[in-house]
């Protein structure tokens, strides 16, 4: 298979470029200046893309049986504080990747597209999503100790997620656990829909390892075309 990797210097993009090659899959790896890239692996080609600007996405898709985003305004796997202020500053640019994304595949519509956003827009009771609730929300960013004006982050998470609502594109969402960080690879985890997935403690969490797993089987194995799931122990 071919992938599309967006955002693959990223916390969660390098595992996925990492599991993709580990099961041989030819990847065409983007960021926002490839030339930076140094790289020795085979089966990779690294390009530069403007995820906001649906033209410069169209130009890359050739090729592609699937196109993943993970999408940042920054690179949190390199400074963390930097992202989350790029995310507070402008949370509109979820939404604007989305349109971009779900526009460029009006010319490649057999291209599948996977886009890893947030779990503020996961429910904490049906029909109660948290993103949607001033209390539940700051709650959620106290305990990650994130500020409370990432709420507006969230949000646009959230916005982009109703964007591929709309489309009748291939688009699967997926919303990691609300606690994801560097760790094993076990490949052992829980699936489940718009409710987040929690573990023995009531915590809901994942590693960047295992959500790249679960992100190539669903590329390998298509199970949520046109919903969202998530993940977690």
């Amino acid at each position: 298979m071919r992938l599309g990797i967006i955002g693959a210097t990223g916390g969660i993009g390098s595992r996925v470029v990492t599991e993709a090659l580990r099961r041989g899959h030819h990847v065409t790896a983007f960021s926002r200046d490839a030339t930076r890239i140094r790289e020795d692996r085979a089966n990779i080609v690294w390009k530069s893309v403007d995820v906001l600007d649906a033209a410069s996405i169209t130009a890359v898709l050739p090729g592609l049986d699937v196109l993943i985003s993970g999408y940042q305004p920054g690179n949190a796997a390199k400074d963390f504080n930097d992202t989350v202020a790029r995310s507070i500053a402008d949370p509109t640019v979820y939404a604007t990747a989305a349109r971009a994304l779900v526009k460029a595949l009006e010319s490649h519509p057999r291209t599948r597209l996977i886009v890893i956003g947030g779990a503020g827009s996961l429910e904490s009771e049906p029909g109660l999503v948290r993103a949607d609730s001033d209390d539940l929300l700051y709650e959620s960013l106290d305990q990650l100790g994130l500020p409370r004006e990432y709420a507006a982050a969230v949000r646009g998470h959230r916005d982009a997620l109703n964007v591929l609502r709309t489309s009748n594109r291939l688009w699967t969402y997926f919303s990691p656990a609300e606690e994801i960080a560097p760790g094993e690879r076990t490949g052992r985890f829980r699936i489940g829909g718009d409710q987040a997935v929690l573990d023995a403690d009531g915590r809901s969490r994942i590693s960047f390892e295992d959500a790249a797993v679960a992100l190539l089987d669903e590329a390998e194995l298509p199970r949520f075309v046109q919903r969202r799931f998530t993940i977690g122990y």
